[in-house]
């Protein structure tokens, strides 16, 4: 990921945010790394101008949709988020140092169809990586209803 300044973007704009980790730090869909992992994300719900409206956890990364005030914002979040998912997850590992391959990335969303296909491509990520034949994965889901008018009314399922 360029290390070039982030673009600015509207906070009417949901975010499709991906975090991925070293292998180093196992497998993020074991019950105690997935707990850990929800932990965080509970803590910096609506901290620094960001909430995070949906999430799924993969075997080495994170897919997050987020609602932000803008880029300055999702920086702080993230960077907060990152924290707090680096001491857990090397707490579990019994390990120290780095946790994450690179910087966050970010696409913003900014029309109803992309909000759409993101939300059901974090939603249903799990059959792309997971061989289990699962309904719904138990490692995703929606944690705050959706604050945007995007997210609103992309017709993405409610649960």
């Amino acid at each position: 990921m360029s290390h070039l300044k982030r673009p600015e973007f509207p906070g009417r704009h949901p975010v499709h945010v991906t975090m991925r980790m070293l292998a180093a730090v196992g497998y993020l869909r074991g019950y105690s790394r997935k707990r850990a992992i929800e932990r965080a994300l509970d803590e910096v719900q609506e901290r620094f101008g960001v909430r995070i409206v949906y999430y799924s956890i993969q075997g080495n990364h994170l897919h997050l949709i987020v609602e932000a005030d803008g880029a300055e914002s999702l920086a702080r979040a993230m960077q907060g988020l990152a924290v707090r998912l680096a001491r857990a997850l090397n707490r579990l590992a019994r390990r120290a140092g780095k946790v994450f391959s690179d910087r966050y990335h970010s696409h913003v969303l900014a029309t109803l169809r992309e909000v759409a296909n993101a939300v059901r491509y974090v939603l249903e990520n799990f059959r792309h990586h997971v061989r289990e034949g699962l309904a719904k994965d138990p490692c995703a889901g929606r944690l705050l209803a959706p604050k945007t008018w995007l997210l609103q009314h992309a017709g993405v399922p409610s649960g």
